[in-house]
């Protein structure tokens, strides 16, 4: 008999115990899941400002560099490998190679809208526009922002360059 007492003695979970704590970390995932989402991106947009002011501060560089081109119109021309040579006009070595591929943090970064005006039979640019939108909409950010030569930053809700929104 001291057998059969032994065996009901053993302690352990039911089933119905792992059922109520498996649902309680169910309901806590779908809680904190959506909050870690929403601060990923938070953390991608501020990344993103970053990047954008980081690419401004090169695009000045770039103009008292090289005065005969005026500013970049391109990431490619702001970045390059210090491995390759000396900086150039065409590989200037002032951004992150991340960064002057155009994707960093779930954005995607772009120089559009350039101002071109010719100089002694060369092209200058006078003016540039830097956009950067998130690569999934609502996942990766929320807004898309643009900055111009004159580092003023707007935002577009919606996630795309109709930047409207001034960012203080």
């Amino acid at each position: 008999m001291s057998q059969r007492n032994h065996k009901h003695s053993q302690s352990g979970y039911t089933l119905m115990e792992l059922l109520i704590v498996m649902s309680v970390i169910l309901i806590l995932m779908a809680i904190a899941i959506p909050n870690y989402m929403n601060m990923r991106s938070q953390a991608n947009e501020t990344s993103a400002l970053q990047s954008l002011r980081a690419i401004n501060s090169a695009e000045i560089q770039y103009e008292t560099d090289y005065p005969a081109n005026g500013f970049a119109c391109n990431l490619s021309q702001l970045g390059g490998d210090p491995k390759t040579g000396a900086p150039s006009p065409q590989a200037a070595q002032l951004l992150s190679n991340d960064l002057a591929s155009g994707q960093k943090s779930g954005y995607t970064f772009t120089i559009g809208n350039c101002t071109k005006v010719t100089v002694n039979n060369q092209d200058v640019y006078t003016s540039f526009e830097v956009t950067a939108v998130p690569q999934s909409v609502g996942k990766t950010g929320h807004r898309g922002f643009c900055m111009d030569q004159t580092g003023e930053m707007k935002s577009d809700p919606a996630g795309g360059t109709n930047c409207t929104q001034p960012i203080q």
